[in-house]
């Protein structure tokens, strides 16, 4: 999830368990612990996949941050140096505000290693989209009336944590609702595929996006749940060139975007470059993240250093995703 969103999140963790003794600081300490595992993101890596993938690994796990915590949680006792808060409650914040954050980024399409280093699988649960302004209000909008420090302060917070946490559950039924559906329309058209990706737009949880793998490419669609029982779902079919990777099955960016996208990507050809594309996140036009893996020479494809490849990102179309929710005649194909 955004920035904004974790510290949210690590803040409202703060001011439920510290709110009554350290006051509105409980909020700011809670806000700063939450934004830890975001660090990463500071650390240089030698290569575009490595950057990529190794982001949300390490400093994502539930195993390390958990063994984290105590060492955390013993330097902010000493910094407050405060008689009335025992170490076992600055724990408990410290291990809360930490792996919650790794678990909100679970819900969305990314993938987040969270049982590193016992495993890199990068769990995605693509329930809610990276930004979801319903879910942050919430969490802000208890945040903000706690604040008050009136004697519902914190029945105030913990409401927006039961709201939001029951936000995200709504999300996951969702999920299950658009899956259902999309996978009955595909078996009434005659669709085969392999492998079913559903992800909301934008911003919400009632309009979906949705990919589905085929031997020779993908389909990429759109669902709403506003729409009539009777509408036919329609389907955009893309060609992927696995045969541009036969050469460099082993290269290890090759073999690690496999892994991390869950089998959702595309290969193309741009130029002399051969590229992978995510097709997770963005639209048809506007994928945000793209490869060059190996380079076409006479004799064939050979492996090349990753790079992070250039995409149009013709958003053009993102306007019209809030259209198709209301709308199931609006054509969002490229």
């Amino acid at each position: 999830m955004d920035s904004v969103t974790q510290m949210a999140l690590g803040a409202a963790i703060g001011e439920m368990v510290l709110g009554r003794r350290l006051g509105n600081k409980a909020m700011i300490v809670g806000a700063i612990v939450g934004s830890l595992p975001d660090l990463d993101v500071l650390i240089p890596f030698d290569g575009a996949v490595e950057s990529f993938t190794y982001h949300r690994g390490f400093s994502h796990s539930l195993i390390v941050l958990t063994l984290l915590s105590p060492c955390i949680a013993l330097l902010l006792q000493r910094l407050w140096r405060k008689p009335q808060l025992l170490f076992r409650q600055w724990w408990l914040m410290t291990w809360l505000a930490l792996v919650t954050h790794p678990l909100l980024d679970g819900f969305t399409v990314y993938g987040t290693q969270l049982f590193w280093p016992v495993s890199n699988y990068p769990v995605s649960g693509s329930s809610v989209f990276i930004i979801d302004p319903i879910y942050t209000i919430l969490l802000i909008s208890g945040l903000l009336l706690a604040s008050r420090r009136g004697i519902n302060g914190a029945a105030w917070n913990m409401a927006g944590l039961i709201l939001s946490a029951a936000y995200l559950s709504w999300s996951v039924m969702a999920k299950f609702m658009v899956e259902k559906a999309v996978l009955e329309a595909l078996d009434r058209q005659a669709i085969t595929h392999h492998r079913l990706l559903t992800t909301p737009m934008p911003f919400n949880t009632i309009g979906w996006r949705f990919v589905a793998m085929q031997d020779d490419g993908y389909l990429t669609g759109y669902y709403s749940l506003l729409d009539p029982d009777d509408n036919v779902l329609d389907t955009f079919s893309y060609h992927s060139d696995e045969s541009l990777l036969s050469d460099i099955q082993d290269h290890w960016p090759v073999q690690r975007l496999k892994e991390f996208t869950h089998g959702f990507y595309k290969v193309q050809q741009a130029a002399d470059e051969v590229q992978m594309v995510d097709l997770r996140m963005g639209i048809e036009g506007a994928y945000i993240f793209a490869f060059t893996v190996g380079q076409v020479t006479d004799s064939g494809v050979r492996p090349v250093k990753s790079l992070e490849a250039e995409t149009s990102r013709d958003f053009s179309n993102a306007k019209l995703l809030m259209k198709r929710i209301f709308d199931p005649t609006v054509d969002l194909q490229r």
